[in-house]
């Protein structure tokens, strides 16, 4: 998994509140086990006319959101249905950072798990961010994971909170697989024990 420490990207505004899993990543493109190749489809009936062609209007389609790495999004983000595929979506399509009044819990797990930081901040704060990522590509925000701060385009500096471990592991690009990893040589060692004391295993 690649590190989370800094990032200094475009934030695009969605205030729309209670985007599920499906409004994430529909059901219908559900087909694969690989983390890649659902960019394309993230937010897709959002995105896209029934014919293929964009939604003009949608955020993501706006030529100064193209390159969105932080989301501003509205409350309840993530709910409905669990699937891994939402953050998947979301990680592929290029966006590092998620900022709401509150996420929900399996999806806002799956984020630590997939590189993607999910950020809790009160109503007044992410109205703040919202209208700052109104501005477009030209206002650019900062996401200080070591420091937990964000800075605005214009400079306003915001804490906020992260598990110290969940952000630890963001830090060091460490999925559960990583993490396990990590005890490897104490792995190894358990097994050779074992296997000496019960060949028959």
């Amino acid at each position: 998994m690649e590190k989370f420490q800094k990032l200094t990207g475009i934030a695009a505004p969605m205030p729309l509140v209670n985007i599920d899993t499906d409004m994430i990543i529909p059901k219908v493109f559900l087909k694969s086990i690989q983390r890649t190749g659902f960019g394309v489809n993230l937010f897709d009936e959002m995105r896209y006319n029934r014919d293929g062609t964009e939604i003009e209007d949608f955020v993501l389609n706006k030529p100064q959101y193209r390159n969105t790495e932080i989301l501003v999004a509205g409350d309840n983000f993530g709910c409905g249905s669990s699937r891994e595929h939402a953050p998947w979506a979301i990680a592929d399509f290029g966006i590092k950072c998620v900022v709401s009044t509150s996420f929900a819990d399996i999806f806002f797990n799956n984020c630590f798990k997939n590189g993607i930081l999910p950020i809790v901040l009160p109503q007044e704060t992410v109205d703040l961010l919202m209208s700052d990522a109104e501005k477009g590509e030209n206002a650019r925000m900062t996401v200080d994971l070591e420091a937990q701060e964000i800075t605005t385009s214009d400079g306003e500096v915001i804490k906020f909170d992260v598990d110290p471990h969940r952000k630890h592991c963001l830090l060091e690009g460490l999925d559960d697989i990583g993490q396990t990893m990590q005890k490897e040589a104490s792995i190894d060692a358990f097994e050779a024990t074992a296997n000496a004391s019960r060949p028959w295993v």
